[in-house]
């Protein structure tokens, strides 16, 4: 199977692709996250999070967080947080590792990146690297850790996981759970507040969208035999829902048999029993809107053969879907909302 991270951020290709390595961002991990004594509210300690593995208690304000999930340096970031360790963004993301949106919160906090590590978890979670990064909290909201995973963190240091679903905790839950862990409650709930604003008024903009079903799929350009399908637990469906789509109801019903999963196989066979109004996919060499629309079976899926269709071909933009944060929603309602719009009207976007 592909590598899970791999299928969370992007689409998968074939069966023995992993995350494909990205420049490494600065290391060094000197510099002290803002979540000081200077910034976060004293009072607010000690703070107990609950997540899926247990709870952790917090006793003070730490000052040197790091991350393992991709966006939780985003919601650092935009409490005014640098952490001293996140993972190298290895699919949409820039050249140093990281997004667009996260270098401009950077540049607006008045620091830089210099003294963030970067480590690579195409692999797997690096231990070691967060290890030198000598943090007082670890981050793993926006993840999927397992508990043994947990268990090796919390000797590093105190570690919340996710809370909801492995890979599917929503991003107002990942920002009120980091915002408790580092003593900015109230910050947290205001940030969540400004940013489903940015999303209401961009969805009453674009009524037409409204009540229009949906499903996010991926193709394996050497296995044209299926069809990948992000279940409703996934963010990318949570996201679509958020802008005014429902769920395509044949997603639904595969979600259903496994509500555990982020994602489920429809046989190309079946293709034409696909309902969904808007149908969203990655734009792979070899898996692209010409090759699947003249594919005898994946050619049926209806969206697809009737124009109602996004054929992602922007990583960066996409990536803002399949990890929703306070810093990526700008991008995704300005970048990724106007192609659905387009592809409700039946006119395909790229």
């Amino acid at each position: 199977m592909p590598s899970r991270r791999r299928l969370l951020a992007a689409a998968p290709l074939a069966a023995a692709l992993v995350l494909a390595a990205c420049s490494t961002g600065p290391s060094g991990g000197t510099s002290s996250s803002a979540a000081g004594d200077s910034t976060a509210d004293a009072a607010a300690f000690p703070v107990t999070i609950t997540h899926a593995h247990g709870s952790t208690t917090v006793t003070k304000a730490p000052t040197r967080v790091a991350t393992v999930g991709w966006a939780d340096a985003d919601t650092l970031a935009a409490l005014g947080i640098m952490p001293v360790g996140a993972p190298k963004i290895t699919w949409g993301g820039n050249e140093a590792g990281s997004t667009d949106w996260f270098d401009t919160q950077v540049a607006k906090l008045g620091t830089d990146a210099s003294g963030m590590t970067r480590y690579d978890d195409s692999a797997g979670i690096p231990f070691d690297d967060i290890a030198a990064t000598t943090p007082d909290l670890i981050l793993g909201l926006s993840s999927g850790i397992t508990k043994e995973d947990y268990d090796k963190l919390s000797k590093i240091a105190p570690t919340v996981a996710w809370t909801e679903k492995a890979w599917g905790t929503p991003w107002q839950e990942q920002v009120e759970a980091i915002g408790k862990a580092v003593g900015k409650p109230a910050e947290a709930q205001q940030l969540t507040a400004a940013t489903e604003k940015t999303i209401a008024d961009a969805v009453a903009a674009n009524p037409e969208i409204k009540g229009k079903s949906a499903a996010w799929a991926w193709f394996t350009p050497t296995d044209l035999s299926t069809i990948g399908l992000y279940t409703t637990a996934d963010l990318r469906p949570q996201m679509l829902r958020e802008f005014g789509f429902v769920d395509s109801p044949t997603v639904a019903e595969l979600s259903a048999k496994d509500p555990s999963a982020f994602s489920a196989n429809l046989s190309a066979e079946k293709a034409s029993t696909l309902a969904a109004d808007v149908i969203v996919f990655y734009a792979e060499k070899g898996a692209g809107a010409d090759q699947l629309r003249k594919n005898a079976l994946i050619g049926q899926v209806p969206a697809l053969r009737d124009g109602h269709y996004v054929a992602s071909a922007d990583n960066e933009v996409a990536l803002s879907m399949s990890l929703p944060s306070p810093l990526s929603v700008t991008t995704a309602v300005e970048d990724f909302l106007p192609k659905l719009v387009s592809a409700v009207k039946g006119e395909p976007a790229a």
